[in-house]
């Protein structure tokens, strides 16, 4: 008796251990990697005692998981997206000019803390007249103080792409970063930027 309870957990455990796995192996199924298009911009733009300028990403890393019909679900104000992390080398931002740059990496200590992310925590959609609407709650990790943040998002289907739009203002002394100042302290830089972003995902 003793010998069949074991031959029965032998093939019991296994057995039990890939039901169990099951639910999990097909949620992860369910799910695949959106694309972020080449055409997609993320861009800062602020002010200065001289004049208004902009720093671009000049390359933007986005990992975003949805539904299959994640585009589809999405534009019609359905929770389609799962996950969302988007990630910028701090030393890809471009602000068009050398010295402007110089003084912008070392405002968001690209020494120390060498990427600026964003992680989605969750968001809301809405339907509306001219696509979707929503805010994307999350974390904002820059120059090694992370923060929660919401930022307010719009979408609509592009040729069977989801196009994200939005903007949001960032005050730098925030996130413990002092704004840069350029000619011995003649220029200085608002320290406030707005963060824009005009995203393109296809399934």
């Amino acid at each position: 008796m003793r010998v069949f309870s074991r031959r029965v957990l032998r093939f019991a455990v296994p057995a039990l251990a890939i039901l169990a796995a099951l639910p999990v192996l097909a949620w992860t199924s369910a799910f695949e990697r959106l694309t972020l298009q080449p055409e997609s911009r993320l861009w800062i733009e602020g002010t200065s005692t001289m004049r208004s300028f902009s720093c671009k990403a000049t390359e933007v890393d986005a990992t975003v998981e949805g539904a299959p019909d994640a585009v589809a679900q999405v534009t019609a104000g359905e929770k389609g997206v799962s996950s969302v992390r988007v990630r910028v080398e701090a030393a890809k931002l471009e602000c068009g000019n050398g010295t402007m740059n110089e003084h912008m990496r070392k405002a968001i200590k690209l020494s120390e803390h060498k990427s600026i992310e964003f992680q989605l925590s969750d968001y809301a959609v809405t339907r509306n007249a001219d696509g979707v609407a929503g805010t994307l709650n999350g974390t904002l990790s820059l120059g090694g103080v992370s923060k929660t943040i919401a930022l307010p998002a719009t979408g609509r289907n592009e040729g069977g792409a989801l196009r994200v739009t939005g903007s949001h203002p960032l005050k730098m002394t925030e996130y413990g970063l002092k704004p840069p100042t350029l000619m011995f302290g003649r220029i200085k830089v608002g320290e406030t930027v707005t963060v824009k972003y005009d995203l393109l995902l296809k399934n």
